[in-house]
């Protein structure tokens, strides 16, 4: 606690703070909240002198003086999903380093969810970062007119957006199940209004064109392990060699089904995910998969709506309105050559005779 002249101990405040720096209010408040507005110098100095007098910064305070929250919301279809694990940690990191609080709303896969939070949010907010929204490019446009916005993995004019390159991946992908011999492919492809299974679709009906082989869409399916025994018996009622999936949940989903089934992987078939999600290399096999940064995906969307709430901070001023970050192929055990074509049966020769040599 801190003794104000004139009054009891009571909560420190901000003067308290400046007083001790011996700088103005309006400076501690930029290095608590921009540090890229101040020195390293200076923050460490008011950080010290905070810490030292207890000083807790008041988010209501804050938002009556500022018109702002403090608070940037971080919206994902599934929070159970392992996928979220790493861009959920980028954003937070991100986020708390500059002063900000982190809101993390689950949407669930559920559009009436993801509507209503599109709906409420941008007047509780300062910010959002969306990811994989199901909604209509007009729909984001709008939310965006209302509050600063950027989206992950969809691509919109006039909205910022960090994509993972997962189309030139898979066709990646595609060339190497092709090199094995597989010659009959199929896409299991993610939830229909999802904007990165049509682009990952249309890359690989690309690729598959330019290497003389054929690929099949099956699907959509819900991007679950549980649709995953679907997304196999689909995969297997069209005869293919090998399948590659929309992410490694349905494909550690098919995985289970196969075994189920009898089919071996990769003996009989070939599996290929996406996203290279906690438990991917230690699935039965180890899943050959698209390895997205995802950690880096979240901390950059988090700088450039950083950039967009502080305009002119030296640390975010170079970031583009489009970042697009590779996303390598992780080579496991779930893919093999293709199984070669069985031979028709020649026909029964009659039985040799006794002692006669059968050439």
């Amino acid at each position: 606690m801190a003794r104000r002249r004139g009054t009891e101990p009571g909560p420190a405040t901000i003067s308290d703070v400046a007083r001790r720096v011996g700088v103005a209010t309006s400076t501690v408040s930029r290095a608590l909240t921009r540090p890229g507005r101040v020195s390293d110098a200076l923050r460490l100095r008011v950080l010290a002198a905070a810490a030292e007098l207890g000083y807790q910064p008041n988010p209501q305070a804050r938002s009556l003086t500022s018109g702002r929250t403090g608070c940037v919301a971080l919206l994902v279809q599934d929070v159970t999903n392992p996928y979220f694990c790493g861009l959920i940690r980028g954003t937070q990191t991100q986020l708390r380093s500059r002063g900000y609080r982190h809101l993390l709303v689950d949407l669930e896969n559920n559009d009436e969810i993801e509507e209503a939070a599109l709906a409420e949010l941008p007047s509780a907010v300062d910010g959002m970062v969306v990811m994989g929204a199901h909604v209509s490019d007009d729909r984001l446009r709008e939310v965006a007119r209302r509050v600063p916005v950027v989206v992950i993995n969809r691509e919109l004019d006039g909205v910022p957006s960090v994509v993972v390159d997962t189309p030139s991946a898979l066709e990646d992908a595609l060339q190497y199940l092709v090199s094995l011999g597989h010659r009959r492919i199929a896409y299991a492809a993610g939830p229909k209004p999802s904007w990165s299974s049509r682009k990952r679709w249309a890359a690989l009906q690309g690729a598959a064109e330019r290497l003389g082989v054929t690929c099949e869409r099956i699907g959509p399916f819900s991007p679950g392990k549980l649709a995953g025994a679907a997304a196999a018996d689909a995969a297997l009622h069209i005869g293919v060699t090998a399948c590659i999936f929309f992410n490694d949940l349905l494909a550690i989903g098919a995985l289970k089904r196969f075994a189920e089934r009898g089919v071996a992987v990769p003996g009989d078939i070939s599996v290929v995910g996406c996203d290279d999600i906690f438990g991917a290399d230690f699935c039965n096999p180890p899943l050959t998969t698209i390895t997205a940064p995802t950690e880096q995906v979240g901390r950059t969307a988090t700088d450039m709506l950083l950039a967009r709430l502080h305009p002119g901070d030296a640390e975010t001023a170079a970031l583009p309105e489009r970042v697009k970050l590779p996303a390598p192929l992780t080579i496991r055990a779930s893919v093999a050559s293709a199984r070669p074509a069985q031979a028709e049966p020649a026909p029964p020769r009659p039985a040799a005779a006794l002692g006669e040599t059968v050439s």
